[in-house]
């Protein structure tokens, strides 16, 4: 239930629970499996740009009637504008970057290095928000970075410029997850989905305008589904964060790995082979490591009430 803060501010408290952190993460997942689609079928006739402004309009007004629902314009209110700001425009600098990497390399290539995100994700949740890396989380992370790598096998030579923007974006990515975890101690997840789709259709305004095509009617489909997953994909992570820390949450997020490498194997022919498959079972293994650590730790905690 939120209650009020020392300064009127809404601190959203919610019972620890990685079940329901699970069932929200499970909602991200499916929402950007179905984004990597669609977001590489869109940008075959629409600039980045252009594809970015409208996902964050449309998404405004998707959002609107929830934000109606949730309390209106008073649940909105904050007093982290500057935070908001700073959170969605390094997002949507890592947006833009995974973006054009997804018109570069393979999808299970780009979605492989974007998991070089809880690393960074883990030093900053230890740094900013004084979390502990304990042997299930630290143990989970390496298996799912193991599995990364084993997937990706990078060849020797030059790196490709599109593997090194989809490092860039993993690192962006990090700042705004470990953004918003600590804006859900004070700010409502709708509120935190509306500053984003509102700062981000600001900030690409004009650079949206000067790359404007009108959409083709094959492509308004995809624009109208990167929308929707676009703007509830965030919902959900920020719902998944009230109920468990960032280095919970995010190891979950390895599922999309082995996923998006059987999507791009059956909608594009890109290959899948067995160090595919092993890797995926590193990283699945590691998801349930990591929840059920999560669950011994506070087993106590239930006993002594």
């Amino acid at each position: 239930m939120p209650v009020l803060g020392d300064r009127g501010a809404v601190m959203m408290t919610r019972p620890p629970s990685t079940v329901k952190a699970a069932m929200w993460m499970a909602g991200w997942l499916s929402a950007m499996l179905v984004l990597a689609v669609a977001g590489r079928e869109t940008t075959r006739e629409l600039a980045v740009f252009q594809i970015m402004e409208m996902r964050s309009v449309i998404g405004l007004i998707l959002l609107w009637p929830l934000v109606l629902r949730s309390g209106g314009l008073a649940l909105i209110r904050t007093q982290r504008l500057g935070q908001h700001i700073l959170r969605n425009t390094v997002h949507y600098a890592s947006q833009f970057g995974w973006f054009v990497a997804l018109t570069m390399i393979p999808l299970a290539q780009l979605v492989a290095i974007e998991f070089t995100m809880p690393i960074w994700t883990a030093v900053l949740a230890v740094a900013v928000l004084g979390e502990r890396m304990g042997l299930w989380k630290t143990t989970a992370v390496a298996l799912g970075l193991f599995g990364v790598a084993i997937i990706v096998r990078p060849h020797a030579g030059a790196i490709a410029p599109g593997q090194l923007i989809a490092l860039a974006a993993a690192v962006g990515f990090a700042i705004s997850v470990i953004t918003v975890k600590v804006m859900t101690r004070t700010e409502s997840t709708v509120a935190i989905v509306f500053w984003m789709l509102l700062v981000q259709s600001v900030l690409g305004l004009l650079p949206a305008v000067h790359a404007w095509h009108w959409p083709s009617a094959q492509v308004w489909p995809w624009v109208i589904v990167i929308s929707v997953c676009g703007t509830f994909s965030h919902f959900c992570m920020a719902r998944a964060m009230l109920y468990a820390d960032a280095t919970v949450v995010v190891p979950m997020d390895f599922l999309r790995v082995p996923f998006t490498a059987l999507i791009g194997w059956w909608l594009y022919a890109e290959g899948i082979d067995a160090y595919t498959l092993f890797g995926a079972g590193l990283i699945l293994s590691g998801n349930l490591l990591n929840l059920k650590g999560a669950g011994a730790a506070r087993a106590p905690a239930v006993r002594a009430t």
